[in-house]
């Protein structure tokens, strides 16, 4: 009997350890430090993305997108990059679509400066989505 309820303990505390680290993983908090950089970029508009959207450079993901604000009547984004990734100055922070209709995600086009902007600097070169629904309608109703 005694040799079951410590069974029984042990199973219960390793799954609840296990739960409790995928849920904590999943949810994108990090106990030993953060290996990534805050970044800000401003857009016109970011119809359609989405916190923990993917950031990419060159195709490959370096962080995601952690926040939307709203900031002047400009979307502000903060993204969190791997500290690995160095941003020259004149990068370029993009919105692209994954296909015609796929998920929203930001390119970051590095730069050829040899400035680097710091953690917490801004991607001051900024491209919008563009609105598939909104480039038909100007089409439907401004053609005359």
């Amino acid at each position: 009997m005694r040799r079951t309820e410590i069974y029984t303990g042990i199973f219960l505390v390793t799954g609840f350890t296990c739960f409790a680290w995928i849920a904590l993983s999943l949810g994108g908090l990090r106990l030993l430090g953060d290996s990534r950089h805050v970044y800000y970029a401003e857009f016109q508009s970011v119809s359609g993305l989405k916190p923990g959207a993917i950031v990419e450079i060159a195709g490959v993901q370096v962080g995601n997108v952690t926040d939307l604000i709203l900031k002047d009547n400009r979307a502000r984004l903060v993204l969190r990059i791997e500290r690995e990734v160095k941003l020259p100055v004149d990068s370029i922070a993009a919105i692209r679509t994954r296909g015609l209709i796929g998920e929203k995600f930001v390119r970051i086009t590095p730069g050829s400066d040899s400035e680097i902007i710091p953690p917490g600097g801004e991607i001051s070169d900024t491209e919008s989505v563009v609105d598939l629904e909104e480039m038909i309608g100007k089409f439907i109703y401004d053609k005359k």
